[in-house]
């Protein structure tokens, strides 16, 4: 199982299928670069040869914060 605060990018999603990770948590979804839900469903295609079990939107509103204030902090 992988935990994150925010939805993996194209080329996370892309790494999490190829390592064969059974599971994905993520909080927030990231509405310019998710590809697990928001713009692409990469982790369960049936084009791919492994699907991954996702369970999104835990403690949604206290990640989406925490990736505000990290990003916040950073400039």
């Amino acid at each position: 199982t992988v935990y994150t605060t925010i939805e993996p990018c194209v080329m996370c999603a892309g790494a999490l299928v190829n390592a064969r990770v059974q599971r994905l948590v993520f909080g927030a979804h990231d509405e310019r670069f998710g590809a697990v839900e928001t713009l692409f469903r990469l982790c369960d295609s049936e084009t791919l040869n492994h699907r991954i079990e996702i369970a999104s939107g835990v403690l949604a509103d206290e990640c989406r914060q925490l990736v505000k204030n990290f990003f916040r902090e950073r400039r």
